[in-house]
């Protein structure tokens, strides 16, 4: 080997650390973590969340072959652009955002007449998370209007199918996997589902938000990606709205 291709052959490794390096912190600089916030989802359009949702299911999902992974892809026609959002993506804002991609905050107020039948559906990454939501958006919330608690901290499911079948709710706050267990059971109806809503921007102590855990991510990308969903993002007769917030 040449003095000039061995040289080459040991930079090699010090340069792809540094990317790496690099790339850690160009992420590291995005993390609020004061507000607990990954701001980079305040400047991600459509197709720039649709990138970051495959790269991640790419990460995650290695042990899927292409079809299925295919399946459970989101493209960006599928994602309403919310750059126009300019606040920190906070809990104390987030009642606005609703407002803002929506009728306004007195639609927000009203319930469909049909029990467990919300409007719309924030998805969170673990059960204290949907409970501080649940806390944050219960200015929304009357005796006629209900916001249902549906992950399973502490709350089991069987609770949580009395309460849809009784109750009017108008937003309702939970897991991934619980929600999905919720449709399938039918106790979670979707006739009147406007917006689907992620907390995406939420960051833990560990500096990791619902699409950076393998057990939180999967179980994600399955929920946006049913057939009930797909079929409605951007479409002309009852169209659902899929919000990164």
């Amino acid at each position: 080997m040449s003095s000039s291709n061995k040289r080459a052959a040991e930079a090699a490794p010090e340069a792809k650390k540094k990317r790496r390096k690099t790339k850690f912190l160009h992420d590291d600089e995005a993390l609020d973590m004061e507000l607990g916030l990954n701001t980079l989802f305040n400047r991600m359009d459509n197709q720039l969340i649709a990138d970051y949702l495959a790269q991640k299911l790419g990460r995650f999902g290695s042990d899927l072959s292409s079809v299925e992974l295919s399946d459970l892809t989101v493209s960006a026609n599928s994602i309403q652009d919310t750059t126009s959002w300019q606040e920190d993506r906070t809990l104390d804002n987030l009642p606005n955002f609703l407002g803002k991609f929506s009728e306004g905050e007195e639609s927000l107020m009203k319930a469909p007449k049909k029990k467990g039948s919300p409007r719309t559906l924030i998805v969170a990454g673990a059960g204290l998370r949907a409970a501080d939501i649940v806390r944050a958006v219960r200015k929304f919330s009357s005796k006629s209007n209900a916001v249902a608690k549906l992950f399973a901290k502490h709350i089991k499911v069987d609770e949580q199918i009395k309460f849809l079948k009784e109750k009017r709710t108008g937003i309702g706050v939970g897991t991934p996997a619980r929600l999905m267990e919720l449709i399938d059971n039918g106790a979670l109806s979707l006739d009147h589902l406007q917006r689907l809503v992620v907390d995406a921007s939420h960051i833990d102590k560990k500096k990791r938000g619902i699409m950076d855990v393998k057990d939180t991510m999967m179980p994600l990308a399955r929920l946006l990606t049913r057939p009930e969903f797909k079929e409605r993002y951007g479409a002309d007769k009852k169209p659902l709205a899929l919000l990164f917030y």
